[in-house]
Order: C-alpha cells, then sequence, then structure tokens
C-alpha cells in the first residue's frame, strides 16, 4: 500500500527540488510544521503588486512534502493569493475525490491523486501550499 505512494513521477519531484534554497532579502517567509510526522517547510518569497516574483523553499520533509513543494515553486511565478486558493482548494478535491484530474490548472497535480487513499498524508502534500497561503494573505493584511 505505502508503495503506491512512492511513484516515480513523486520522487523525480521530491528529487528535482526546483526552488530550494533561500532568498536573499526576501519580503515574506512562513515556517510551517506537520506535528503528526515531524515535517517542516519554510518557504520565502519576493512580491511585486501581490504576485509573486521569486519563492525559495527549505524544507526537513517527506517525499511527499518534498514533491509538493518542488511542483509548487516550479509553477509559483506570477501567482497571487487568489491564484494559490483556487490551487490549494482543487488539491483538496483531488485529494478528497471531488474532483478529476482534468479538471486541474497544473497537470503535475494529478501525480498526488494516490495519496487520496491516505489521509494521514494529506497534509504532506498541503503543507507547501498552506504555507504560501499564510504568507500571501499575511502580507495582504499588512497592506503596502
Amino acid at each position: 500500500m505505502i508503495e503506491e505512494l512512492y511513484q516515480k513521477n513523486l520522487m523525480r519531484l521530491a528529487a528535482n527540488a526546483h526552488g530550494a534554497g533561500t532568498l536573499e532579502h526576501p519580503d515574506a517567509e512562513s515556517t510551517m510544521d506537520n506535528p503528526t510526522c515531524g515535517d517542516r517547510i519554510t518557504i520565502q518569497i519576493k512580491l511585486e503588486d501581490g504576485r509573486i516574483t521569486e519563492l525559495a523553499h527549505e524544507n526537513r520533509a517527506c517525499m511527499l512534502c518534498q514533491a509538493s513543494a518542488s511542483l509548487l515553486s516550479e509553477n509559483a511565478i506570477g501567482l497571487s493569493l487568489s491564484d494559490v486558493q483556487k490551487i490549494r482548494a482543487e488539491v483538496t478535491a483531488l485529494l478528497s475525490g471531488e474532483t478529476t484530474k482534468n479538471e486541474l490548472t497544473w497537470e503535475k497535480l494529478a501525480y498526488f491523486e494516490p495519496v487520496k487513499d491516505h489521509k494521514s498524508r494529506h497534509i504532506c502534500v498541503m503543507l507547501p501550499l498552506n504555507a504560501l497561503e499564510k504568507i500571501l494573505s499575511d502580507t495582504e493584511k499588512k497592506g503596502p
């Protein structure tokens, strides 16, 4: 059953580690933990007019969280808070079985479909998205 989670496409995403590292002088950052498994991710961003211009992440996390962070980083440039909220909703629907692969904004989000049968691992996939949404939401509340 666990081998279903560790598919080659997810392992490749995690191994690519797109965006891994830190930014010099980020505009905002957030660190989030998953207390059930010990995952921790820090996301840093630079913004212009409410849109992401750079994103970096450091994580001490499982392969699913690493893959999610890598995919997020691949697609982050140009995203706004509403874009991130839309992606989060899509992933939530995918993990709960309420949507199909064809309804996803990013094709590679479908790689996480096997996780839907492992509820305890949903937070692993969601952690990078949750951290990014928090950063953007907090930044929007602060204003310019």
